[in-house]
Order: structure tokens, then C-alpha cells, then sequence
């Protein structure tokens, strides 16, 4: 399992994210920033082989939990859910992709305002990603520093 943080430029300095405390944890994990005008070729590629999902929330037919043994790349989008929906929606190549929505307790993260219902930081989401996968020791190590770093 390869996990793409897809980051918003203005996401990278913030003292409140998660994806840099993904990245440190998770050796098989990679950032790509998102630029507006120019889709990254090498997430392109990624995404025309076939085995890339996105983890973003879905009504219509979203895939289950269930079926991630398909995929072997996940792209999370790391930033606000304000601008994870104008990266979504401004990124055609994101729209094409299998979505999986992932079902978990409610987020307990808390250094943001503005949180969408049942919307997950991007650690909790990869904790809940790896924990879909039964892979479980990596999740653990990772609920672990994402509970350090909300006490720090």
C-alpha cells in the first residue's frame, strides 16, 4: 500500500497538519503539491495504471473499505476541507479516480474550525486506511504520534 498526500501549497507551513506527521511515520507514503494549472506527471502516471483510488467522501457509489485490495495507491487530499473541494473540483484527473469513503468514529481532532460532519484530518484518515487494510502495527504507530502531537 503507497499512500499520496496530494497537499495544498499553503497547507505545508501550518502548525495544525497532519500530513507532515503521516509522511515522518509512514515509509511507503509520499507529498505531491497540488498545482492548479499543472497536474504532477508523476501522479498522472500513477493514476493511468489503474490501481489508484481516491479517499474522499463519497454519496454516489463510493467503494467500501472492503474492496482496497484492488488499489495498491491511495491519494488523500491534505488540506481544508474548504480547499480539498476546490482541489477536487478543479482536478479532473481526481474526479475520473474509484472513491473510497471511509466509515470511522467521529474525528477527534481539534486545532481546526470550520470541520466538515463525519470529516477526518488526513492522519486520522490514514489511520483509518491502514487499519482498513489489516495493517494494523503501522496504524498503531501512528494513532500513537497523531495523539502526541494533539497533546503537545
Amino acid at each position: 500500500m503507497n499512500l499520496i498526500l496530494l497537499t495544498h501549497s499553503r497547507e505545508i507551513q501550518k502548525p495544525s497538519n497532519t500530513g507532515k506527521l503521516v509522511q515522518a511515520v509512514i515509509t511507503q507514503c509520499k507529498t505531491i503539491i497540488w498545482q492548479r494549472t499543472q497536474a504532477d506527471e508523476s501522479l498522472l502516471q500513477l493514476i493511468q495504471a489503474g490501481n489508484t483510488a481516491l479517499i474522499y467522501p463519497a454519496e454516489d457509489t463510493p467503494c467500501e473499505a472492503a474492496e482496497l485490495h484492488h488499489f495498491e495507491h491511495f491519494i488523500i487530499i491534505d488540506s481544508t476541507w474548504q480547499e480539498a473541494r476546490k482541489i477536487y473540483n478543479r482536478s479532473p484527473y481526481l474526479q475520473k479516480l474509484p472513491r473510497i469513503q471511509l466509515f470511522s468514529k467521529p474525528s477527534v481532532y481539534n486545532l481546526r474550525r470550520n470541520q466538515i460532519t463525519g470529516g477526518l484530518c488526513t492522519a486520522e484518515c490514514a489511520i483509518e486506511l491502514l487499519h482498513a487494510a489489516q495493517n494494523s502495527a503501522q496504524a498503531s504507530e501512528l494513532e500513537r504520534a497523531f495523539h502526541a502531537f494533539l497533546t503537545r
